[in-house]
C-alpha cells in the first residue's frame, strides 16, 4: 500500500527531526532545509515536507515564506505564555479528570510513571521527556474531553523542550539532577494519589506545584548571565 508506506516515511521523517529539535541539537533559529534532510534521512521530498508541515503545525517550526523551514525561537516571552497555559489547562483538567476517571486509567496514569522512573533509572533524557509527556496526556485523558487532550498535547508538545532543558541541566546549584529526577517522581505519586482518593483541592495543589517547579527552573536557566 503506497499511502501507508508514505506515511511511514513522513513519520520517520517527522520522529527524527522532532527528536532533534526537542534535544536542541537543533537550536532554536536552525534553517530546516529540505536537500539537508533529503540527504540526511535518505528520504525523498515528500516525506520530508510532510514532516516539516507536521512540524509547523505543533508550533515547533516556523514557515517563512519563500525561506522554508526554521526551528521556532524560544523567547521568554512564549514561555511564559507556554507556562500559563499549562496551568490553566491542567487546573482546569483536575476538576473533571478527578469525577470522571476510571480505575483503568487511573492504573494506566501509574503504568506511565513507571515508564518515566525508567527513562530516569536509564538516564535517557529525550525518552524522559517523552515520557513524562505521555504521563500528562494520560492525566488529561481521565477528562475524557477530546478538546482539552487537544489542546494540553498542543501546548505540551511545545513545552518539551523546555522539559529537556529542565532534565537535562544542573539549574539550581542546591539541587543535583538525580534529586530533581527524584522529586518529579515523587510529585506524579502525589498526582496519581489524589487522584486515587478523588481530592480534587489535593490533586490542584500538587498539579500548581508541579508547574511551577518547572517554571521556576526553565524561567531561572533563561534569564542567568
Amino acid at each position: 500500500n503506497q499511502s501507508s508506506s508514505g506515511n511511514s516515511l513522513a513519520k520517520t521523517a517527522y520522529k527524527h527531526i522532532y527528536r532533534c529539535i526537542i534535544s536542541l541539537d537543533y537550536p532554536p533559529g536552525t534553517s530546516l532545509e529540505e536537500k539537508k534532510l533529503m540527504e540526511e534521512l535518505k528520504l525523498g521530498r515528500t516525506p520530508v515536507r510532510e514532516a516539516l508541515l507536521r512540524l509547523a503545525a505543533e508550533r515547533l517550526a516556523t514557515a517563512i515564506p519563500g525561506k522554508g523551514f526554521v526551528v521556532k525561537e524560544l523567547t521568554l516571552q512564549s514561555t511564559r505564555a507556554v507556562f500559563t497555559a499549562l496551568k490553566v489547562l491542567e487546573l482546569g483538567i483536575a476538576e473533571i479528570a478527578i469525577q470522571q476517571r476510571t480505575d483503568q486509567q487511573l492504573e494506566a496514569l501509574r503504568q506511565s510513571n513507571q515508564e518515566v522512573k525508567e527513562a530516569v533509572e536509564k538516564q535517557d533524557v529525550l525518552t524522559l521527556v517523552e515520557a513524562n509527556h505521555n504521563f500528562h496526556m494520560v492525566y488529561a485523558g481521565c477528562a475524557d474531553n477530546e478538546y482539552l487532550t487537544k489542546a494540553l498535547n498542543e501546548v505540551r508538545a511545545e513545552g518539551n523542550r523546555l522539559a529537556y532543558l529542565s532534565y537535562h541541566n544542573r539549574i539550581d546549584p542546591l539541587t543535583t539532577l538525580a534529586r530533581h529526577y527524584k522529586n518529579v517522581i515523587n510529585q506524579h505519586n502525589e498526582i496519581v494519589k489524589a487522584m486515587e482518593k478523588r481530592n480534587v483541592a489535593q490533586l490542584k495543589q500538587m498539579v500548581n506545584e508541579h508547574i511551577r517547579i518547572f517554571r521556576d527552573r526553565i524561567i531561572a536557566y533563561m534569564t542567568a548571565e
